[in-house]
């Protein structure tokens, strides 16, 4: 009998998922727990392997389609069977637990004109929009191929909220409305206003009218993580004011008990890198200073009790991503670079779970792998702080001859450590004694 290919449901806030990529097609040979897709949501890429051999059958969802967890994409079966409703029904677009997904029409609309077409709304999408009187067409989805998502009928109806009634907006002389009069208008503008010149953009025209495309220009379609990353750190930086501290590290010690360690870690099947180091440093600072492993919550604060440390891994081209090690607090340094490990190959190998993306409390970026010194990352949120760990290089300090009398000109491995922090959470000299705690656990490395 064929067995169903159904879109799973990748995590407990996940409800849909794009098919991005099948990896093989109709008729070809499929081993059980063989990668036969790549499925995309706004959290993770991730593969979905076959639940039985056979041959693929048939493909119901093409690539670039979304649709809902359990949602029917295809058929496994043996060579030459025939997809009938004696051996599991005969193929649809449905899921297996309710109506197929088909385009729903936006609830009633009062203006008469032309209906644009939306394309396809998650059954989800339209509740939403019919419990909140929102007429989709007034809406630009922000999800993939414009399709509109149940954060973009949130956002609508939460402007709704807070744009006041026509009855309400006061009306002004032409004299005292900024747009129109001089009272409010900067100088340089009332200059160019005054000699016929085009005013200088504004924060909020920049952008409204690009520039045409040229010859040999080309646009180059965002990925649903880039999209979501680009996303990510806007809203990032319109909520915290950032603010970045920078330390320096002497790693000599942490070098020397890698160099004695490594061999042993690897016969255990482990990798011993730096990384291992810096998140173990974290987890001993944000022990010390636990209000690092907080969130801001309106008038208070919310410190979290687990630490939950999440490491940027680069995909190349495609962005990064942030698997999160749970409760670091509980792990070795073993069991820190296992963990760092696993995370890293499964994100590149895309076989990574949305859960495992979620939930960090802290998050650590090592843009030190490319040559870069220091940077200022941005905050993961809604995280307190993020720690950059740049280059490790060899550069000439002075130093203490140990017994306070005289210095001495040494070279040691040095490396450039940030934290970009949240101020409305802390100040500097708290960041500044989280920093020196880190600092500290790596250069005292036993």
């Amino acid at each position: 009998m064929a067995t169903k290919i159904l879109m799973p449901q990748l995590g407990e806030s996940v409800v849909e998922g794009t098919v991005s990529k099948w990896l093989k097609q109709e008729g070809e040979a499929v081993k059980e727990f063989e990668p036969i897709m790549e499925v995309t949501t706004d959290k993770v890429d991730t593969e979905v392997t076959a639940s039985a051999a056979g041959v693929l059958l048939k493909i119901l969802i093409p690539d670039g389609t979304t649709v809902t967890a359990g949602t029917l994409l295809g058929w496994i079966g043996q060579p030459g069977e025939a997809l009938t409703a004696d051996n599991g029904g005969a193929p649809t677009h449905a899921p297996a637990h309710a109506p197929a997904p088909t385009p729903l029409a936006a609830p009633p609309s009062t203006t008469s004109a032309p209906q644009r077409d939306l394309g396809f709304i998650s059954p989800v999408v339209a509740k939403l929009a019919a419990e909140h009187n929102v007429d989709l067409q007034l809406l630009k989805g922000t999800g993939l191929n414009s399709r509109i998502t149940k954060k973009d009928v949130l956002t609508f109806v939460e402007s709704q909220k807070t744009a006041p009634a026509p009855s309400q907006i006061e009306e002004l002389a032409p004299w005292e409305k900024p747009g129109d009069g001089d009272l409010f208008r900067p100088p340089e503008l009332q200059m160019a206003a005054r000699a016929g010149a085009s005013p200088a953009p504004t924060p909020e025209t920049v952008g409204a009218g690009l520039a045409p495309a040229q010859a040999g220009d080309s646009f180059v379609p965002l990925t649903p993580i880039r999209k979501s990353i680009a996303e990510h750190m806007v809203r990032s930086k319109h909520t915290s004011p950032h603010v970045t501290t920078v330390f320096e590290a002497d790693l000599s010690n942490v070098i020397a008990h890698r160099e004695a360690n490594k061999a042993q870690f690897a016969r255990d099947g482990v990798n011993l890198t730096f990384t291992s180091y810096f998140v173990k440093a974290a987890v001993v600072a944000l022990r010390a200073y636990p209000v690092v492993n907080s969130v801001f919550a309106d008038d208070k604060l919310l410190l979290k009790r687990d630490l939950n440390i999440g490491v940027a891994v680069s995909l190349g081209e495609e962005g990064l991503i942030v698997p999160v090690i749970k409760n670091a607090d509980d792990k070795s340094l073993l069991g820190l670079a296992r963990a760092v490990n696993d995370l890293a190959a499964r994100a590149r190998a895309k076989q990574l779970k949305p859960d495992e993306v979620a939930g960090g409390t802290f998050t650590i970026t090592n843009h030190g792998v490319t040559g870069s010194l220091f940077a200022t990352p941005i905050i993961n949120q809604p995280q307190c702080g993020i720690l950059g760990v740049g280059a490790i290089q060899k550069r000439v300090v002075a130093i203490n001859d140990g017994d306070g009398r005289s210095d001495l000109i040494a070279i040691r491995p040095l490396v450039y450590i940030s934290l970009t922090f949240d101020h409305r959470i802390l100040d500097g000299a708290s960041a500044d004694n989280f920093m020196a705690k880190v600092k500290e656990t790596l250069e005292g490395w036993e």
